[in-house]
This record gives C-alpha cells, sequence and structure tokens, in this order.
C-alpha cells in the first residue's frame, strides 16, 4: 500500500497528481570531479544509508537518446523499493524529459545512483545505477569519446565503484538496425572490460508489448555485438514497458492497459534482478592501471599530433619566408637593415569553452597541451593520470609535476605576420650556434631549420606508431575501434617512406574493420568530417 512509503512521499517533491502520483525522491549529491553543479560531469546520488554488510550490485546503462533509459532507472528502483500498480504512486530519480527545464534536457555527466535501504524488501541487495548521457544523432564523436572517457575516470577515482555486475544496452524493442554509431558506442564501453565480461552484456528492451522482440535481436545479430548468449545463442535479454509513470484516464480499459504494462515491466524486472543475484561482480580494481596506462598513452598520441601539427606550421611559415626572402637576396646583401613582413609562429592560451570539456593539464616549460581533452575528475595536475613518479610521461621535456598546471584553458599555436631587418632575422640563427660552427646565409639557416623540423616530425610520428603498438598490446578488446582516427592520422602523415610500419598500420586498421565494420564506418566518417570541419575554419 502507498502508506509504506508515507515517509519517502513526505520527503520528497510532489510532480503529478496521477494516478499515479509522480515524486522526485530526494537524494544526497557528491561532485566526484570536485566541480561545481553547473560544471560537473561525474556525479553520485544516495538515496538512504549504506549497510556495509549487505550485498550490493552495480548496472552500468547505455543507450541513444529517446531509447527510454531515464524512465528504466526510474523502474529499477520502483521495483527495489516494493512499488506495486495498486499503490498508485511513482517514484523517480530521474525526471522526465518534458518535466526538466530546457538548459537540463540532454545532460553530458555520467550519474551514479546509489539506493540503499531497502535489501531484502524484493530482492537481497543494494542497487548502484550508472546512468551515461544518451548518445543523441546531432552531436559529434568528441562527445562519444568524451563519455568513455568519464567512465574511465569513475573507475579510476578510489573507493566509488569498484565491481560492474552488468553492463545494459538499452534499446526499443521496435529497433530493426543499431545505426553505425550506436554500434561504435558500445563497442567502446564494452572495449572497457576484459573478455570476461561479455557474458554479463546483457540487452535491456524497452517499449516493449511482452512479444519476442524479433526486430531488436536481429539488429544485434547483424552488428556483431559481443554479449551474453543463452541457450538458443541468442543475445541474454530483458523486456521493460515504458509506460509506468504516464496518467491513467478514469476509464476501466485505461486501467486495464496500465496493469497489464506494469505487469510486463515487473516480469521483465524480476527476471534481471534474479540475473544480478546469481552474477559475480567483476572487479574493476585489475583493470585500473591497464586503463590508466591507456590513458597515459591515449594522451601522449594527442601531445604528439599536435606538435607534428606545430612542425608542419612551421614548416610552411618558413617555406612563404624563404620564397619572400629569395626574391629580396640582392637587396639583402646590400643593406642589413631592410625591413621584411615575414610570418611566425607563436603560442597563445586558448579558453576552452567547448560544451564537454572542464580543463586541461598544461606545461609551463614545454607551453604544451599535456592531457587534453580528457582530464576531468583529477582536481590537481599531480592526480592526473599522465603523471607517474613525479614527472609529466606526456609533455616532451617529460617535466615536473610542479611545472604544470590545471586550468580551463590550453596552448593553441598560430600566425602572424611581424615585421623584422634582415639582421634581426639572422641573430636569432647566429646566437644558437657553437663557436665551431661556420656561418651561414640567412636562406642557408632556413633550410637547415625545415630540415631539423622535418626529422623532429619523423621521431614524434615513430614515437606515435611506438604507443599505437602498445595500446593494441594492452587493449581489453582487441577490436576495440578507439585508436581509429590515431590510425588515420599516422597512415596520412608517414606518407609512403616506410614500408614496413605502413603495412602493419593496414594490418591493425584491417582486423579492426573485419571486426565491426559498422563502428569503423562511423569513426572513418567522423574523422572525415572533423578534418572537413576544421580546414574550414
Amino acid at each position: 500500500m502507498a502508506s509504506d512509503f508515507r515517509r519517502h512521499i513526505e520527503e520528497s517533491n510532489k510532480i503529478d497528481n496521477g494516478p499515479p502520483a509522480r515524486y522526485e525522491l530526494q537524494l544526497k549529491r557528491v561532485n566526484l570531479d570536485k566541480e561545481s553543479d553547473e560544471e560537473s560531469k561525474l556525479r553520485r546520488f544516495t538515496l538512504g544509508e549504506c549497510d556495509p554488510m549487505s550485498l550490493n550490485r552495480t548496472i552500468l546503462l547505455v543507450g541513444e537518446t529517446g531509447s527510454g533509459k531515464s524512465t528504466l532507472v526510474n523502474a529499477l528502483v520502483n521495483f527495489v523499493m516494493g512499488v506495486e500498480f495498486e499503490d498508485k504512486v511513482w517514484f523517480e530519480v530521474i525526471s522526465d524529459e518534458k518535466d526538466r527545464p530546457q538548459s537540463e534536457s540532454q545532460t553530458s555527466a555520467v550519474s551514479v545512483y546509489e539506493i540503499f535501504g531497502f535489501e531484502r524488501k524484493t530482492v537481497p541487495y543494494s542497487l548502484t545505477i550508472i546512468d551515461t548521457p544518451g548518445y543523441g544523432h546531432t552531436e559529434g564523436l568528441d562527445k562519444d569519446e568524451m563519455i568513455i572517457q568519464l567512465l574511465q575516470d569513475l573507475f579510476c577515482i578510489p573507493e566509488t565503484v569498484d565491481t560492474v555486475s552488468a553492463v545494459g544496452l538499452v534499446m526499443k524493442a521496435s529497433e530493426n538496425r543499431l545505426d553505425e554509431r550506436m554500434a561504435y558506442v558500445f563497442n567502446s564501453v564494452t572495449s572497457l572490460f576484459g573478455k570476461d565480461m561479455e557474458q554479463k552484456i546483457v540487452v535491456m528492451i524497452t517499449h516493449s508489448t511482452g512479444r519476442k522482440p524479433k526486430d531488436a535481436l536481429k539488429a544485434l545479430k547483424e552488428a556483431k555485438i559481443l554479449c551474453a548468449r543463452d541457450s538458443k545463442n541468442e543475445p541474454v535479454h530483458f523486456q521493460f514497458n515504458n509506460c509506468q509513470n504516464e496518467t491513467i484516464e478514469d476509464d476501466s480499459d485505461e486501467e486495464e492497459l496500465a496493469q497489464n504494462a506494469f505487469k510486463t515491466s515487473n516480469k521483465g524486472m524480476k527476471k534481471f534482478t534474479k540475473f544480478l543475484e546469481t552474477a559475480k561482480p567483476q572487479s574493476l580494481k585489475t583493470t585500473v592501471e591497464v586503463m590508466k596506462e591507456r590513458i597515459r598513452l591515449t594522451a601522449c598520441v594527442q601531445n604528439l599530433k599536435e606538435r607534428v601539427t606545430e612542425v608542419e606550421m612551421k614548416q610552411e611559415v618558413i617555406r612563404k619566408n624563404r620564397e619572400e626572402l629569395a626574391q629580396l637576396k640582392q637587396e639583402m646583401e646590400k643593406n642589413k637593415n631592410i625591413k621584411v613582413n615575414i610570418e611566425e609562429t607563436y603560442k597563445v592560451k586558448e579558453e576552452i569553452n567547448h560544451w564537454w570539456d572542464t580543463k586541461a593539464v598544461t606545461c609551463n616549460n614545454c607551453e604544451e597541451n599535456c592531457h587534453y581533452p580528457g582530464c576531468t575528475w583529477a582536481w590537481s595536475p599531480s592526480w592526473c593520470e599522465v603523471m607517474k613518479d613525479g614527472k609529466c610521461t606526456s609533455c616532451s621535456g617529460k617535466c615536473p609535476v610542479d611545472a604544470h598546471v590545471k586550468e580551463k584553458w590550453r596552448y593553441v599555436t598560430k600566425t602572424r605576420t611581424v615585421e623584422k631587418t634582415i639582421e634581426e632575422m639572422k641573430n636569432k640563427y647566429e646566437e644558437n650556434k657553437t663557436k665551431s660552427e661556420e656561418k651561414t646565409s640567412l636562406l642557408q639557416d632556413l633550410e637547415k631549420e625545415l630540415s631539423d623540423l622535418e626529422q623532429y616530425k619523423k621521431q614524434c610520428l615513430d614515437e606515435v606508431f611506438n604507443i599505437i603498438e602498445e595500446l593494441e598490446k594492452i587493449s581489453l578488446n582487441v577490436n576495440s575501434v578507439s585508436t581509429f582516427l590515431h590510425l588515420e592520422f599516422l597512415s596520412e602523415k608517414m606518407g609512403t617512406g616506410d614500408t614496413e610500419k605502413i603495412q602493419k598500420l593496414e594490418k591493425l586498421r584491417s582486423r579492426m574493420n573485419k571486426a565491426n565494420q559498422a563502428a569503423a564506418s562511423y569513426a572513418s566518417r567522423a574523422y572525415d568530417w572533423v578534418k572537413g570541419h576544421l580546414s574550414s575554419k
């Protein structure tokens, strides 16, 4: 009866009179990344008090925007609380889209919901639900990657989530095709875990009528999604109806339909919670260090890619200046104080204003971005995953931690036109030469700098290649497409010079494509879009 929930009703905010009467449960909030409520991307919400003697089961939910994931989270909470159809009440930890302010309609944060105090009501354990943002069709690859990064950060934060009992892919019963983007996203999520997690990946079918979801199961089969299989070799799946929070009209037929919908969901809940009861929680402790190493290596690749881009900008500037000075060669020989307009590269601190970014870890000595994008929960550089044994593993100088800051800006290389005399330009090169080095012309100095930059660029690309090989060795999902963009970048920049390395890159890409064609196709098209978008600026 509703009287069983009197305390929760009194302590909650009423959303709608119903029936069922809808209430928003009051939860304790902690921002795990130490950011403000507006900026936080990792939040924990707690209902009740934890009993350390009780069992706990943790579920990670992944799904597209509109898949019914929010309603599913609320349905899990109501089932654990023991809410029955006859109670005519419905509790929510996530408000319905139509009840949210426009500014909160599509959250970009990972939220952890801890539900304590109802052990042995319907299940013998407390429940922890990790809710990821919905993957919509209008956002880009940067959001997809950021969500994966947030999950990695969540698992690395001490004393938060240390086990996962099930990973639930949420999809509608009517879904007849798992599009390329969702295949990419789910592949990326599963790559966070080891092979033994495969039997804990299940499918949560929403908007179900109770009949076998043939369309959804066919879509999963065609997309070759790794998940637990039953005795018929079909994906292990559970069905839920998403009508429990809808107002029941004063009509006998409406009452019957609502009751049938409630029964469908409860049947699915009973099967799913029984699955959780027997599922041995997968410890994350054994994978956290590997995750940290992946983050470290990925940040290093990103830093190297930025260095290569900077080298190419400098090379282009030198070529332009060389052409300009070649035309003035005779005048330069006569008058070293002649002024010319030349281009030069310089660095600025640019504010980070992307919706998914918080701050970047940067090096003051090298003037480089050591962990960007992706550094979320670390509230100071010393906590950042790229730091190891008191030094940075990312920046070119491998500088000490205290040379770094974490702020809401990053280093960006730009070009500008300046006026200089030939003498001023020449002095720049002469002051860096040793006494034993012979004096050369300004044009020769430019040629040498161009050659030195090309050699440095090759060293950076070789380092990227070595890191990609390391990433493949430690990958928790050998078919992961998370390194796809790095492969594309390296293939493009290495040209045709190093045949052996190019063949290895093509082999890696081919293996990944065969493993997950849809995901690779999405990543490839997204990469092409990013290149086109950046080149148009």
